[in-house]
């Protein structure tokens, strides 16, 4: 497992999204530090354990190709 180490005023979503380009992935980071759930704007120097994700590649057509 990989580690990210915080610096003062992240939170979960913007952790999410440097690691993994996705907000929406804060809650894997949060199940992989349950004793950080509570925390809403980390301070600095917290290591936090980073599950190694698969990102799935979500494909949309240019907007003349849905037709």
């Amino acid at each position: 497992m990989l580690s990210y180490t915080t610096i003062q005023g992240d939170t979960w979503d913007i952790i999410a999204r440097k690691l993994w380009g996705r907000e929406t992935m804060c809650s894997d980071l949060m199940k992989a530090n349950p004793e950080y759930t509570e925390t809403i704007f980390f301070s600095s120097g917290i290591i936090l354990a980073v599950p190694e994700m698969e990102i799935p590649v979500v494909f949309t057509a240019a907007p003349w190709r849905s037709k």
